[in-house]
């Protein structure tokens, strides 16, 4: 039950604050173009990294099935091989 109402409280809480947040900006004073400012430049990187040929080895995986006797597959209209089950 506190749940519930903690969940509203929030949600009419969280409804407020953007009302408020959108009215104080409809409101606010009409700001003026930012000014130019000091821009930093930083000189060109160039990034060079060699690949580890077999760095991680992942085990080989078979998997094995039984299909029911009773199970009907049916071709689908849309990529050639694919099936429905």
């Amino acid at each position: 039950m506190s749940d519930n109402i903690l969940s509203a409280v929030l949600t009419f809480s969280l409804l407020a604050a953007g009302t408020a947040a959108i009215g104080s900006e409809m409101l606010g004073s009409q700001r003026s173009a930012a000014e130019a400012s000091a821009v930093a430049s930083l000189p060109t990187v160039t990034v060079i990294g060699k690949r580890i040929a077999a760095a991680v080895v992942l085990p080989t995986v078979t998997v094995t099935g039984r299909r029911l006797s009773d199970a009907r597959v049916a071709v689908g209209d849309g990529e050639p091989g694919q099936r429905l089950q």
